[in-house]
């Protein structure tokens, strides 16, 4: 029976390199595969053997969009290890360097990246001239973000000042003034983005699965908490949602996961129960929406969306949720450091040992793991990163099978086009995924 391949050699507007192939039986979508196209990176495999203070430079080199996630995660991870615990303060800052990353990593996504698709742009330089205001915008917002991972950092894009225990350096009380000063601005510009996403038109798409991300019954879960699963099933009852919902711990939820190696592919494919997955700012707030901060959810609300929502494409539509959310986090936590005397703030003291750690912080994508066993002397003996893009790989394959299906007589252009559209709106990194 003839097969018809379809073939995308070079997906651009993502992080890393990969291509597409799909392919067609009997007018039937037969398979559709993500071709990574990274080369060999081994990180894991340079840690081992390696000292432990180590692993935040080294981890935070996997990705230049997300480096202050993996420099995190890799000390929230090791701090289990020595079982340290960081003072409030040390999580604030950790936490503000985190949104500041979600906010300018959603900013580039959101219009530079994938609005094009909905607007039938196939030049971004174009459809920014056709939209200059929003596109400044976008600019401003990612500026004062990495300004703000400068000054909390130590450096926009792989972090010095964090460390297992707490920060090498604080920030000075007057530059966290100014960003607060000035995240009025930025939040208005915010909104004013995302109204742009809120007014777009989203395909009708549905295609049964899980969302994961980590949640918190007390905030918007972004730094710490359980792992939270909404599963989607034919003629679902959303009865247990929100905080009802039953959660897991992090280092027992890794376990729950499943690792797929395929022939010829440096990306691992990860499933849930046996099943793809999707997590990323859609997981979140599909889970977590009920936290999210005064203006998100008015913004939200006016959306006009039942969430939860199985529809992927509403994930471009959550990161410009998010946007607004994480500006206001920002300043409710920038206001939260105002009242702390600086002097009084001290770093966990902790002894080096054996010992093994699992962490999970939100991601830009979607929920990071990292794992370290450490040997007496703090040596690395075994360690394991599982990132987003490898765990909603199998994801997006699923989806865009089930909706090339709903366009087979299309012109090859167009169907391109829609294959590109759904690859950008799961937003994925390549690079971490070949990690």
């Amino acid at each position: 029976m003839p097969k018809k391949i379809i073939k995308i050699n070079h997906l651009a507007k993502m992080e890393g390199h990969a291509s597409f192939e799909g392919k067609i039986l009997a007018g039937e979508i037969s398979e559709a595969h993500i071709i990574t196209e990274e080369g060999a990176r081994l990180i894991e495999g340079t840690l081992v053997g390696r000292h432990y203070s180590e692993a935040p430079t080294i981890t935070s080199r996997i990705c230049g969009i997300c480096p202050i996630v993996h420099h995190l995660t890799a000390v929230k991870a090791l701090e289990k290890c020595f079982d340290v615990r960081v003072s409030s303060e040390v999580v604030m800052l950790r936490k503000i360097l985190e949104l500041a990353q979600v906010i300018h990593s959603h900013a580039l996504h959101l219009f530079f990246l994938s609005l094009p698709d909905f607007l039938n742009y196939d030049d971004t330089k174009k459809m920014a001239g056709r939209y200059p205001n929003e596109a400044q915008m976008a600019i401003d917002i990612r500026k004062w973000a990495t300004d703000l991972c400068l000054v909390i950092g130590g450096r926009i894009t792989h972090p010095l000042t964090n460390m297992v225990g707490g920060f090498r350096k604080w920030p000075e009380e007057e530059n966290l003034e100014k960003f607060l000063d000035g995240s009025g601005d930025i939040l208005e510009m915010a909104q004013q983005i995302a109204q742009l996403f809120r007014d777009l038109d989203y395909p009708k798409f549905k295609n049964l699965g899980n969302f994961i991300a980590l949640s918190d019954d007390t905030e918007y879960a972004i730094y710490d908490g359980e792992i939270k699963i909404w599963e989607t099933k034919k003629n679902l009852v959303k009865k247990i949602f929100g905080k009802q919902m039953k959660g897991i711990e992090a280092s027992k939820f890794v376990k729950k996961i499943k690792e797929i190696e395929l022939r010829n592919e440096l990306v691992k494919r990860v499933n849930y129960n046996g099943k793809p997955f999707f997590c990323g700012a859609l997981a979140r707030i599909n889970i977590n929406k009920y936290l999210l901060n005064e203006e998100a959810a008015k913004f939200l609300e006016t959306a006009n969306i039942d969430f939860p929502t199985s529809n992927t494409f509403y994930n471009v539509l959550a990161q410009a949720v998010e946007l607004i959310h994480c500006v206001e986090e920002i300043r409710n936590l920038l206001r939260e450091l105002k009242k702390i005397n600086w002097l009084d703030v001290k770093n966990a003291s902790f002894k080096v040992k054996a010992g093994q750690g699992v962490a999970a912080i939100e991601a830009p994508r979607g929920t990071l793991y990292h794992y370290y066993e450490t040997d007496k002397k703090g040596y690395i003996k075994n360690c394991n990163i599982i990132t987003p893009t490898a765990q909603f790989l199998a994801k997006l394959e699923d989806d865009l099978s089930v909706f090339l299906s709903e366009f087979k007589n299309l012109s090859d252009i167009e169907r391109e086009k829609k294959i590109k559209m759904m690859i950008r709106a799961f937003d994925p990194c390549i690079s971490c995924a070949t990690h």
